[in-house]
């Protein structure tokens, strides 16, 4: 078994214990009414889009996302939280020294012995959702949950529909695809965003994420037979029909969006599989990018 595979089996239970500690992380994380930043990189940006979606459509206020190298300085924010789950990526270090003083800072790391420690204000440490793998699965989803479950929106239905997603079959037919198209909307255009992202780096797949309003305005003309488009969430009305029409694999997310990301995870071990590549030695990728001069 891989890393990978290994990693994203115990998501459940990492869920679980995030959920449970995070009314003891409160005072490190966004309170009612403060307007937030979530960053990170690769990975934890688009659990930082899934998590300000979520934030703000709970009425918990104004919550932005950004990568860390894109961070617009010149909007005012209470409180920056930043997703990194090595503590060493540069670009998310570079953003905290600069808002030091100036803006709350918290990072939430799988690892305490890293230069985020003395870089943020604020930390919560999951290193129980810390990784072997380049590739990251459990971590993120790990920290999404105690993001999720700090406004209260996490309940143990989501767990038992992750252990569904690690025990029921794949659809028929989706590891053979030539091309996957990931569709969200609101919170889950992050997930779809992550979903594309595992594919390409375990499997190297041709992969494309869209709002799934926005897919029919153009990307649509790419699905056919022998490709695949995965909705994670809940599909506008007529999409799927538009779909089949075109020849390509519709895949409808029937369990909670997070636990829909483990059935991308697991696809995206098996298409590696079958491809012959081995997902724990992605090409070019390195578990934390660390910038030299």
């Amino acid at each position: 078994m891989t890393h990978v595979e290994d990693e994203l089996t115990s998501q459940p239970e990492c869920w679980t214990r995030a959920a449970a500690e995070a009314a003891g992380h409160g005072r490190a994380l966004p309170a009612p009414g403060e307007r937030v930043a979530v960053v990170g990189c690769g990975t934890s940006y688009f659990m930082a889009q899934a998590a300000a979606a979520l934030r703000e459509g709970a009425g918990e206020g104004e919550t932005d996302a950004f990568p860390a190298s894109e961070f617009p300085h010149g909007r005012g924010y209470d409180r920056v939280v930043a997703l990194t789950r090595s503590g060493t990526t540069t670009e998310v270090l570079e953003l905290l020294g600069e808002l030091r003083g100036r803006v709350r800072t918290t990072a939430v790391t799988a690892d305490a012995a890293t230069p985020v420690v003395d870089a943020a204000d604020d930390l919560v440490v999951l290193d129980f959702a810390d990784e072997r793998s380049v590739v990251q699965t459990r971590f993120a989803t790990t920290a999404l949950t105690l993001l999720r479950a700090h406004l209260g929106l996490h309940t143990e239905a989501v767990v038992a529909d992750a252990r569904t997603a690690l025990s029921a079959a794949l659809p028929e037919g989706l590891v053979g695809c030539a091309q996957f198209t990931f569709l969200g909307r609101g919170w889950t255009v992050g997930l779809a965003n992550e979903a594309a992202l595992k594919m390409r780096e375990a499997s190297l797949a041709w992969t494309e994420a869209y709002p799934a309003m926005e897919y029919r305005h153009g990307p649509i003309s790419i699905t056919a037979r022998g490709r695949a488009a995965w909705m994670i969430g809940r599909a506008p009305e007529g999409l799927a029909a538009q779909v089949r029409a075109t020849g390509g694999l519709w895949v409808e997310g029937a369990l909670d969006p997070l636990a829909e990301l483990v059935r991308v995870q697991r696809l995206a071990v098996a298409v590696a599989a079958a491809r012959g590549l081995n997902p724990d030695q992605p090409r070019h990728l390195t578990r934390s990018v660390i910038l030299t001069p």
